[in-house]
């Protein structure tokens, strides 16, 4: 039996996904195999010696202690693509709502009052006139599962697409539109586009990508839409931007005291993926990941450690998660070189390595305990 603590609330067809093997808490002191998560923050949690795994249903995961799990070798898990179509929609929402004034005329139009409101409409409408994105330049900072979407969808509404990614797998390019431009100057993208969309993870490498500098090499009146992370883009270079006209619109899906209820701010409630088949599609993904992992020892969409899988096809498997360190895995070998060894992979992240192990004999406590005490072995699971 697996005990799997939910830190939010996640959509059944997600947890029936585990099956009855498995036992679902809230209870935060539980000793629990695995969690899955939304958007709780576990920076502050104290993690349970027994946790193994972390699963976030979506794809952001700065809500949870990355480099503490590592180190623990607890492998974090999220679920990339599975609310691409969500967020694709809203970004394309966004783009509609900063050209013309949507908000503000559904606001005017409802405090209309008297026995002439169609009069009243016609007469005013032209205050809330904008105008069309066809035609108009979208740039695109990452081209994953999200900004691929995005930029196919723009192409397909007319617009002209200039896309960055340094990262851009081959897989991705081959999902591109043709017709988007991909570029390898990140300011080119800044100075072509009318519309800017940024879907890149929150690093440090990525803070605040969007600054005073960059700014200024947008065309004058540009729209800048964040539906990744608010820490992507600098509030006071936008607000300053706004003020002077360089922007046209801000729109941001991560409101705080900066930007809510300021002018040419269109601020929305973290909705980029709040959709239902969204929090469907990333709960059964979730509980997929976490599953896979607990069961067979295989990882598929971890950020912490190699994604890393073989067959299971013999009489016993081990895995080991370890330092990236040279000499490890023979050692691995000599201490089951008498139960013959059937099959075997190795895969490294950075400064982390994960081996999965098959044997033809059956592991003993002996076995594994010796792989334990090796130098640099930070977890082992027999998984039979």
């Amino acid at each position: 039996m697996y005990n799997i603590l939910t830190l939010n609330k996640i959509a059944a067809c997600g947890l029936d996904r585990l099956g009855d093997n498995y036992s679902i808490t809230d209870d935060m002191n539980a000793d629990v195999d695995g969690i899955i998560l939304r958007s709780f923050k576990m920076h502050d949690m104290e993690l349970p010696a027994s946790l193994k795994a972390v699963a976030r249903a979506g794809a952001g995961v700065n809500n949870i202690p990355i480099d503490k799990c590592s180190e623990k070798g607890i492998v974090v898990f999220n679920t990339p693509g599975a609310n691409a179509n969500g967020v694709k929609e809203i970004v394309i929402a966004g783009m509609l709502l900063a050209s013309r004034d949507i908000i503000g005329g559904n606001v005017w139009a409802n405090s209309l009052t008297g026995d002439d409101v169609s009069k009243q409409v016609e007469k005013g409408k032209s205050n809330f006139a904008g105008c069309e994105i066809k035609g108009k330049t979208l740039g695109v900072i990452g081209l994953g599962a999200i900004g691929i979407l995005v930029a196919n969808a723009a192409i397909h509404l007319g617009m002209d697409v200039i896309g960055y990614d340094p990262f851009l797998s081959v897989n991705n390019a081959l999902k591109l539109d043709r017709h988007v431009k991909c570029v390898n100057d990140i300011k080119e993208v800044f100075s072509a586009a009318n519309y800017l969309t940024i879907h890149v993870p929150l690093l440090d490498s990525t803070r605040n990508t969007v600054n005073a500098e960059t700014i200024e090499l947008l065309p004058d009146g540009a729209v800048i839409l964040n539906f990744a992370r608010g820490g992507l883009v600098d509030n006071d270079a936008v607000k300053a931007a706004l003020a002077s006209g360089k922007v046209k619109k801000y729109v941001v899906d991560f409101p705080d005291n900066e930007t809510i209820n300021y002018p040419g701010i269109i601020a929305i409630p973290h909705l980029g993926a709040s959709t239902e088949e969204s929090e469907d599609n990333c709960a059964m993904m979730a509980a997929d990941e976490i599953k896979e992992y607990l069961e067979t020892g295989d990882i598929v969409n971890s950020v912490n450690f190699p994604n890393c899988a073989l067959p299971m096809t013999s009489v016993g498997r081990v895995t080991v998660i370890h330092k990236n360190a040279p000499s490890l895995i023979a050692k691995f070998t000599d201490i089951l070189s008498t139960v013959n060894i059937a099959d075997m992979i190795n895969k490294s992240k950075g400064n982390y390595a994960y081996t999965i192990i098959n044997t033809d004999g059956e592991i003993t406590k002996e076995m594994a305990d010796a792989l334990k005490a090796v130098d640099g072995v930070i977890g082992v699971r027999v998984i039979k």
